[in-house]
């Protein structure tokens, strides 16, 4: 199988993950973290303490205690979004958001939270970043943006509207998930104040681990309340970060793993391994781009991440990616979860068929794909001639 769907989560993992996800789970070694003096108590406390480190590190985070562990992104926006904003507040989202974004917003909106949408520049396909001021009010409380598009794999310039969001008082929190792992990212030089991840993408960790990072302490209240290990007689959860947003057992053989994939990616450098999958993403548009029977959304001129959005003339996106998958070559079909951009773009009902390269794929599979991608087109064009 070729696999190009590493957008939704990446399946090859290295070998360090797996090993680190199965040592905790087999070796009889690793208990509860923060619930316990004893040996196998301490030494999972010691895996989460070493691997908020490594998140802090990667993003460059103040303190290790502004790193909070989450399931994935999804609960990670959650606890921001809800956590934050109160009846009468203006937040602010882009037409490439993903409805862990959009719907908390939308469910906030029946509690009296107001929201506006920065729109799709349709000249360039890009968020028209030059409207953001205009949409700020008195009220706005933050501004809430995925770094890149999870559909067409275009950027949000992130310093751009850190400045405008900070000139107004505004949060800015930014959903890393199609970029951490993939591109740089250090949240004190490029001005973001709330960073949320997931593990089981570009970070290569396994599925359900994610978290959030702060740039200093902000007033969250908690989407879960429950044990926390400390201060167990306050009728509250604890007034201290990262316990305040923990509540319940931590998830600690993905912790283990993610720590794995992090020491992986940093050893290989994010930047070398984020310029691979680019590469190859640019590589499999170029092959592919003189098809007229193709519509590519992605902006090849502008800075993207390893993902390509396309679409065949008259064909639906689901019956691509099925013939794709006939083929062997495993593609996303459909909304993606993220419908502003296709009521934008105009493929609500065709949808958008999307190819996700990581640093783990390989030339030889963009050619053989492209190979296959053009003769269909070429049928495409043939069938549309008679």
């Amino acid at each position: 199988m070729i696999y190009l769907d590493n957008g939704a989560t990446t399946i090859f993992k290295p070998q360090s993950v797996a090993q680190a996800v199965y040592r905790v789970l087999s070796s009889g070694e690793y208990g509860n973290p923060s619930r316990g003096a004893y040996h196998a108590a301490v030494n999972a406390s010691e895996i989460v303490y070493e691997t908020r480190q490594k998140v802090a590190r990667l993003f460059n985070v103040p303190s290790n205690s502004l790193v909070v562990f989450t399931k994935n992104v999804t609960e990670a926006l959650n606890t921001v979004i809800k956590g934050y904003l109160t009846p009468g507040d203006h937040v602010v989202m882009t037409a490439y958001d993903h409805n862990s974004v959009l719907r908390p917003i939308y469910q906030l909106a029946k509690r009296g939270i107001k929201n506006s949408c920065v729109s799709l520049n349709l000249q360039n396909n890009l968020v028209d970043l030059n409207k953001l001021e205009d949409m700020i009010r008195p009220e706005t409380k933050m501004m809430v943006c995925t770094h890149a598009s999870n559909v067409i794999g275009n950027l949000i310039d992130i310093k751009k509207v850190a400045k405008i969001c900070h000139r107004h008082n505004v949060i800015l929190v930014v959903d890393a998930a199609q970029t951490a792992g993939v591109i740089p990212i250090d949240m004190q030089e490029m001005g973001i104040d709330i960073l949320c991840f997931t593990g089981h993408k570009s970070l290569y960790g396994p599925e359900g681990i994610g978290g959030i990072c702060f740039n200093q302490s902000i007033d969250i209240e908690p989407l879960v309340s429950g044990g926390s290990g400390i201060d167990s007689y306050n009728h509250s959860m604890p007034n201290r970060f990262p316990e305040k947003l923990e509540g319940g057992t931590l998830n600690v053989p993905g912790i283990a793993g993610l720590g794995a994939g992090i020491d992986y990616i940093q050893n290989q450098r994010v930047k070398n391994q984020g310029e691979k999958s680019i590469k190859l993403a640019d590589m499999f548009a170029h092959q592919i781009n003189h098809n007229s029977n193709i519509t590519i959304y992605t902006n090849l001129t502008a800075p993207h991440v390893g993902t390509i959005g396309l679409n065949f003339r008259g064909i639906n996106s689901a019956d691509i990616s099925d013939y794709l998958n006939d083929r062997g070559i495993a593609t996303r079909a459909g909304a993606h979860c993220a419908p502003l951009i296709h009521q934008a773009l105009g493929t609500t009902t065709q949808g958008i068929t999307r190819f996700s390269f990581c640093s783990l794929n390989t030339e030889e599979e963009v050619r053989q794909t492209s190979r296959i991608i053009n003769h269909l087109a070429k049928i495409v064009g043939e069938d549309s001639g008679r």
